[in-house]
């Protein structure tokens, strides 16, 4: 899951209210079919589900004091015990493919020091998945690091392409074979959209804080991660993770020639209000970047959770009648259509929804979501944008980043102490569009 403005804004705005669902609900009725081969999954991340990562630098982070986390992840939903468990809700709902992340730090703990036993722990998975009927969509980082890397300046480090591409080429040369999708990146434009966005300040100074505790902790002179880092690292850290893409690309292709690869952003349905708008330049800030890099990968993945609509001022304040998630941003069943059809124009490469979904505990608010989103994403594809599948986000509720465990965007609930997973009624929903191959 991003760890976006979603999750750094104070929860408090309520859902809007059931005379917003109908609308939404009728949105949703179409009876064509998806292409054949059309991939159906749901993601998870592992330092989000995994549990006890204590190698990795938000490991770290959340038990620093001061600290933007509210609590720590702890046994988090212990996939790293129950994959097989995991493996089996994604195979009741019919899914197509699962998506995962490799956790660097368990792969290299220290740097140079490669755990064979993790290496073959992720190989089991691919293969549990595999045996299953679905693809293994692999994110080789997913905002978490070792922490010897955040501890040597993370992404402000110009050695950082190279150590990240060592790790990547590792992995590769003995699982490249297993996976369907690699992304190299989860989401390396975060911390621009977020400052685009306008986090508050005191984010940004508790943030400053948390990293400075962090470098005392490990005696360092700076410590930086991939998802916490000083605004004006930013410019710096983009460069460095695009060098680090193509480098990684290369060496993840050279085990598997035929395995696509390619990154993920995290992206909003930016809209133009009145003249002037401010919104292409907005976009240029957010993404520019990233989708000039995309001539270096096979195909871009979409990650879209909500609207923002841009003015000659700004931000557009979200209407009172307007669907919202938890944290009161705006939620828009054609969101996610535009903004793949925006990606698509703009790079020209074929489009994997990675993340799609809504941070709610009214799962009728999911149920519907779902089912509208899709049949705006298919109409997009009718006129031509090449959409290779969609993979919901989550597969279960899990660890949220800064807001723990209190945000839920899960198809299964988790308990905590037991840590047995009971399906929602959304996850029904999606499982009778996916056995249909049509909403």
């Amino acid at each position: 899951m991003s760890l976006d403005r979603r999750q750094f804004l104070i929860t408090g705005a309520a859902l809007a209210g059931a005379s917003a669902l109908p609308t939404m609900a009728r949105a949703a009725s179409s009876s064509a079919s998806f292409p054949k081969g059309f991939l159906w999954g749901a993601a998870s991340a592992g330092h989000q589900v995994e549990g006890n990562n204590t190698n990795a630098d938000i490991w770290l982070l959340e038990h620093v004091k001061p600290s933007v986390f509210r609590e720590p992840s702890g046994d988090a939903c212990n996939s790293f015990e129950l994959w097989e468990t995991d493996l089996d809700l994604a195979k009741n709902l019919g899914l197509t493919a699962y998506r995962f992340s490799i956790e660097w730090a368990r792969i290299e703990p220290e740097a140079g020091m490669f755990s064979q036993a993790m290496i073959d722990h992720y190989g089991r998975i691919m293969d549990g998945a595999l045996a299953r009927g679905m693809s293994p969509v692999v994110t080789f980082n997913h905002f978490s690091s070792p922490i010897w890397f955040s501890a040597q300046g993370g992404w402000t480090n110009p050695e950082a392409p190279a150590l990240f591409t060592r790790y990547c080429q590792k992995v590769a040369e003995q699982l490249a074979g297993k996976m369907a999708y690699a992304l190299t990146f989860n989401e390396p434009n975060l911390l621009r959209l977020l400052r685009v966005i306008g986090l508050p300040p005191f984010v940004w100074d508790l943030q400053k804080q948390m990293l400075a505790a962090a470098a005392a902790k490990t005696n360092s002179q700076k410590f930086v991660g991939l998802n916490a880092a000083e605004q004006e690292d930013l410019d710096t850290m983009t460069a460095l993770l695009i060098k680090g893409h193509i480098a990684a690309r290369k060496a993840i292709k050279a085990a598997n020639p035929a395995l696509p690869v390619g990154f993920s952003l995290a992206m909003l349905d930016d809209r133009a209000a009145g003249a002037n708008s401010l919104r292409d330049q907005k976009r240029e800030e957010n993404y520019g970047d990233w989708l000039r890099a995309a001539e270096h990968a096979d195909f871009i993945g979409v990650q879209n959770y909500e609207r923002m609509d841009w003015d000659d001022k700004g931000k557009v304040p979200v209407p009172d009648s307007a669907i919202k998630n938890f944290s009161g941003s705006w939620i828009d069943a054609s969101s996610l259509a535009n903004t793949v059809a925006y990606t698509h124009q703009v790079t020209g490469k074929p489009i994997l929804v990675s993340e799609h979904g809504i941070g709610t505990d009214d799962d009728k608010l999911r149920a519907q979501f779902i089912p509208a989103s899709l049949v705006e994403l298919q109409k997009v594809m009718k006129q031509g944008v090449p959409v290779l599948g969609y993979i919901h986000w989550t597969l279960l509720d899990n660890y949220e980043w800064i807001h723990g465990f209190g945000v839920h965007f899960g198809l299964h609930t988790v308990d905590l102490k037991t840590f047995e997973r009971k399906p929602k009624p959304s996850a029904k929903v999606y499982a009778e569009i996916i056995k249909r191959n049509a909403v």
